[in-house]
């Protein structure tokens, strides 16, 4: 029965999804070697064809011709092409949530709640497109002025990863394109459908205000086609979002080059409950980070420390919130847990949890697999797992919905197991006392890039820096000063005397 219902909805997905493409004005893709499947059902959604690296190498060469002109209009002009794109996401907001879920398997309100984060940065980036700012620098020589100035990079490479197919390349895309970068962009090749369709949008928002549609390219295909980006030396920037293992291929290549890199990697998330913490606000947010988006987010909660006064009570609210998550299908109401993205991600949960129970771990609920549509698609339910040390297993990122469970006497060792992991992207501490808040935050407290008091670990805001330490790669995408990263910085010193002074007080002849 369930293998029926799989057999029919799948043709039934595809349609949809050369519907939707046509929505946004893309022409549906040629058939190719590149197989695009749904992790709803685990069928198969379309094939493209994947670009040839003599096709990327063009890709390159147009951005880098479009860059020529780019880099001399005035940042509020820019600025035009963004403020247009976040017009058309929203006019398609909702049909480019659907094309997330069914390429991605988000659920609906988070794969609609990615869209709304890409408008929010095209707003950001619009308002900064006036505030590029400088600075003016007191002189030790008369008659001198000495200042800094930021100039446009040059070609930024984007390559994203299957979690979040729109958000992370928006956020890239909207600051480079203010900062006067052209942009190039490999997608997951699991999930170019959704690439397609945010690149059909920016082409027509940019004829839509008279910019070249030049100044964006994209590129599908496999990591060959992404080590185009790395390896080409006008790509000034390479913004890699994905695996360490991938990072570690990434960023010496790109250095030995000389290039700029911006590195997105991997997230082993901790969160600590101290006994003063508020359980039931605690519990809700944990749940969340750790089974949100069957736990295939970089920010996901994977570790969670907690005081032994606490850890049984706010272990049951836990499990009694896990049993009750709706697993399904995600274009279902009401489903809160959707597919693993393929089987892989399956496999590697699975094996992860033989070695935590080999590890004298303890499974208090879930870790078993949810049959939906049969053996089609990879669903199961968030796992939580008690653990008597931060084992191996415990140390590593699973991209998937674990939960394991630590306890602790001293703050202190609590701090001290939370970064005794490589990984450094974001943390959590739930706590109504200050002096445990403070010292969380302080310089020897959390050692991640995303530091949280009362809020879980995942569901950041585009108006703060994004990114992390260690094994994370030491990225900032999105807001404070990431913009950054996509200019280059300029000393200027300019003599308006008669006379020629020189620094340090040097006489010269």
């Amino acid at each position: 029965m369930t293998q029926t219902l799989s057999d029919q909805l799948t043709p039934e997905l595809a349609e949809r999804t050369r519907v939707l493409l046509r929505g946004f004005g893309a022409e549906i893709p040629a058939p190719g070697d590149l197989t695009v499947r749904t992790p709803i059902t685990g069928g198969q959604l379309l094939t493209i064809r994947a670009d040839t690296e003599e096709q990327a190498h063009a890709a390159i060469t147009r951005a880098a011709t479009a860059f020529d002109a780019w880099r001399t209009v005035p940042a509020p002009g820019r600025a035009a092409v963004v403020r247009r794109l976040a017009e058309l996401l929203t006019a398609h907001k909702t049909e480019l949530g659907e094309l997330v879920t069914l390429e991605a398997g988000k659920i609906g309100a988070e794969a609609v709640g990615e869209v709304q984060e890409m408008i929010d940065i095209c707003e950001f980036a619009i308002g900064l497109s006036r505030q590029l700012y400088g600075r003016t620098m007191p002189s030790e020589r008369p008659g001198h002025r000495l200042m800094e100035t930021w100039h446009p990079l040059g070609v930024v490479g984007v390559i994203s990863a299957f979690n979040f197919p729109v958000a992370v390349w928006a956020w890239n895309t909207a600051l480079a394109l203010v900062c006067g970068d052209t942009v190039v962009w490999k997608p997951s090749e699991t999930t170019p459908l959704t690439a397609l369709a945010c690149h059909t949008l920016l082409r027509r928002a940019a004829v839509d205000v008279g910019v070249d549609p030049e100044v964006h390219q994209l590129i599908q295909g496999d990591s060959r086609i992404g080590a185009q980006l790395v390896d080409d030396e006008r790509v000034a920037l390479v913004s890699a979002t994905g695996s360490v293992r991938m990072g570690r291929i990434v960023a010496p290549r790109v250095a030995q080059r000389f290039g700029r890199c911006l590195l997105e990697l991997g997230g082993n998330n901790a969160a600590i409950v101290t006994p003063s913490a508020d359980l039931e606000l605690a519990a809700r947010a944990i749940v969340f980070a750790a089974a949100g988006t069957a736990g295939q987010r970089c920010t996901t909660l994977r570790r969670l420390i907690v005081h032994a006064d606490v850890a049984g009570p706010l272990t049951a609210l836990i499990e009694r919130a896990y049993r009750q998550l709706r697993v399904g299908n995600p274009l279902d109401d009401g489903v809160l847990v959707g597919p693993l993205i393929d089987q892989a991600a399956h496999d590697n949960m699975r094996i992860a949890l033989e070695r935590a129970l080999a590890d004298e771990g303890e499974l208090v609920c879930g870790g078993e697999r949810v049959e939906v549509f049969g053996d089609n698609g990879h669903y199961v339910r968030p796992a939580l797992v008690r653990m008597p040390a931060q084992t191996a297993v415990v140390r590593e990122e699973t991209f998937a919905p674990i939960l394991y469970v630590l306890t602790y006497h001293e703050l202190e060792h609590a701090i001290a197991l939370h970064n005794a992991v490589p990984q450094g992207l974001s943390s959590s501490i739930f706590t109504t006392d200050q002096r445990e808040a403070e010292r969380f935050l302080a310089a020897d407290g959390s050692d991640c890039g995303i530091a949280n008091v009362n809020i879980g670990t995942s569901g950041a805001e585009i108006g703060g820096a994004f990114g992390g330490e260690k094994q994370t790669g030491g990225g900032r995408e999105s807001g404070s000063d990431s913009w950054k990263a996509y200019m280059r910085r300029a000393t200027n010193t300019v003599n308006y005397s008669a006379e020629l002074p020189l620094a340090q007080g040097i006489k010269f002849g």
